[in-house]
């Protein structure tokens, strides 16, 4: 895989003594302005090295590597080497690369022998699965994707909400005002109402609380009547989950949710009682009793105490993460175990690895939050308590009918339209979705999530089918270049459209890692958005089928190089990449 920093970083190195390649990568630039070349590299840090002025220092930098044959020429800039690259050097190497690497182009084995579990969606059972679950969902999917694009043993669990105080007052609610067809019929929105009326009639009556909590004892200590309804709601649940996730293109290795860990969770208690790191803990006053519960206090570490068990005996949610945490590490032997969750729990979060570290585990640095921002609707939060809710499956069959209609108006009835309206559809809501950094609140409208106009899903799909038109009408001489029978000479495209087209197809590896060690598929879908603007400018400002052979396929390879790119950066965010639309 070429990268064009590293090739720079070794040409450098020889001239640059008290710097290693890697510094010496640090600190190579990408100016804004191209006029100012490809890439730069500022000599400020090394007049203390060579006794010299920076500007001075540039200009022998410049000098020494100027005649490199990757550069098309090099300049001092005061203090700043600034390097311009072969343009038909590099349009040979990065489009031959794409074209044979096909699929696999950006690709890496980095992650070679290293497990990487990514935790996403975790949707509670018995409630609705609405438009606030899509951000880790698709987020989630979108990291499992990039890590596993990059080599990694990558596995993905589905931590299910299957278990907590909630059910208590389901299962109060369902024996008080549910019956048994209604939860068939329609088992999320039945629930959904059982648990808004609970929480309406608990304000009228708090004793109602009470008896939630009794059954969740209950239900605790494995109360078979308690059991068989819990179960119950949770198989109503998944069958509606999967709806969704069959939608979205979405499978997990492990359903295995909070529920799961209830038996792990005794052990964990006696090891914060017993073990000789918990021991150094109490010396400390870290882990006290407090009216009959257990607590880790955590105030030199500026964290109020958590709340490990409740004085009835029940079990918390921070109890039951650290003995998942536990389990995978002794089932997986992770290399990293991410948990995309909302930045509502970063105080959760940062408490329960403080925990796992002042036990003693020295892999409690492996675990990562990679939290995100919140969805409101237009008159206020989500509250599933209230039953202020947007259904996900709503938004993705609304989204799918709306393009659907579209193209019926733009094309007439086609055979492959219920296709292509769900690939469409569904791209425009998950794409808007990693569009923006993770972390920003957002407010749901209909009128944004089914704009397919601008930056958005639909375009970079429609560029991608432009393409594949493009390819289509060139036949044979398409064929050529696919298979790799044509010998291309990218001489013909070296014009600037053509250039800073190649120059973020050359860049896409990187993008890649980078969103990996962001945890930010919007650094993907940033780069495929920049990467489709300078197709189509190439498109509109260039004749591509032209008569000449040579020129043509030297053009028709550039297409293909961009489709394939756009289609692997879409592939990563879990967006599908139509051959036409």
């Amino acid at each position: 895989m070429i990268s064009y920093k590293e090739k720079i970083a070794e040409i450098l190195a020889p001239h640059v003594d008290g710097l290693e390649k890697d510094e010496i990568l640090d600190m190579l630039e990408t100016p804004a302005d191209s006029k100012m070349g490809d890439y730069a590299f500022p000599c400020f840090k090394l007049a203390k090295i060579f006794r010299k002025a920076p500007q001075m220092i540039a200009q022998t930098l410049a000098e020494a590597i100027g005649a490199e044959s990757v550069f098309e020429k090099v300049e001092n800039v005061n203090a700043y080497v600034n390097m311009f690259l072969s343009r038909e050097e590099m349009a040979q190497e990065v489009v031959s690369e794409v074209i044979e690497k096909g699929d696999d182009y950006g690709r890496s084995n980095m992650g070679q022998g290293k497990k990487v579990i990514v935790e996403y969606s975790s949707p509670n059972i018995a409630k609705p699965f609405h438009i606030g679950h899509i951000r880790s969902t698709v987020i989630g999917n979108s990291i499992y994707k990039i890590y596993d694009f990059l080599g990694y043993d990558t596995i993905r669990i589905n931590h299910l909400g299957d278990y907590g105080t909630q059910f208590g007052k389901m299962i109060c609610a369902y024996r008080r005002w549910g019956n048994k067809e209604d939860v068939v019929r329609e088992p999320i929105k039945s629930l959904l109402s059982y648990y808004t009326k609970f929480h309406v009639e608990a304000e009228k009556d708090p004793a109602l609380e009470d008896e939630a909590r009794a059954i969740f004892a209950k239900l605790e200590k494995g109360e078979p009547e308690e059991v068989e309804l819990w179960k119950w709601f949770r198989e109503e649940s998944l069958k509606e989950f999967n709806r969704v996730y069959d939608m979205l293109g979405i499978t997990f290795d492990s359903y295995n949710g909070e529920s799961f860990y209830s038996d792990k969770m005794p052990a964990v208690v006696q090891e914060l009682k017993d073990t000789r790191i918990v021991d150094e803990l109490k010396e400390k006053g870290l882990l006290v009793e407090d009216n009959g519960a257990q607590i880790v206090k955590l105030d030199e570490y500026d964290l109020p105490p958590a709340l490990i068990k409740k004085s009835d005996g029940s079990t918390l949610y921070i109890t039951r993460d650290i003995a998942a945490a536990v389990y995978r590490k002794e089932t997986y032997d992770f290399y990293k175990n991410i948990y995309v969750v909302a930045s509502q729990q970063n105080l959760h979060f940062q408490q329960w690895f403080k925990i796992i570290e002042l036990m003693g585990y020295d892999w409690a640095d492996q675990c990562v939050h990679v939290p995100f921002g919140m969805v409101s609707l237009e008159d206020g939060t989500l509250s599933t308590r209230k039953g202020k809710v947007v259904f996900l499956l709503d938004v993705l069959n609304s989204a799918v009918e709306k393009t659907k209609q579209v193209m019926i108006e733009k094309n007439g009835p086609d055979a492959d339209v219920d296709e292509i309206s769900k690939q469409v559809g569904i791209g425009a809501v998950v794409f808007q979705e990693l569009s923006n950094n993770r972390i920003k609140d957002y407010v749901f409208t209909w009128d944004k999530v089914l704009n397919f106009e601008g930056e958005t899903g639909p375009y970079v799909q429609y560029t991608h089918a432009r393409a594949a038109s493009v390819l289509r009408n060139a036949g044979a001489s398409a064929e050529a270049v696919i298979s790799g029978e044509a010998a291309v000479d990218m001489s013909y495209v070296t014009s600037d459209t053509a250039y800073e087209l190649i120059k973020l197809i050359s860049r896409f590896p990187e993008t890649v890692r980078e969103a990996a060690e962001k945890y930010e598929p919007s650094v993907i879908t940033r780069h495929i958005i920049d990467i489709a603007q300078y197709f189509n400018k190439f498109y509109h400002d260039e004749h591509i089928l032209v008569d000449d052979e040579a020129e043509k396929q030297a053009k028709l390879a550039l297409v293909c190089a961009a489709k394939q790119t756009i289609a692997n950066g879409l592939g990563l965010l879990g967006i599908a990449a139509p051959e036409k639309m």
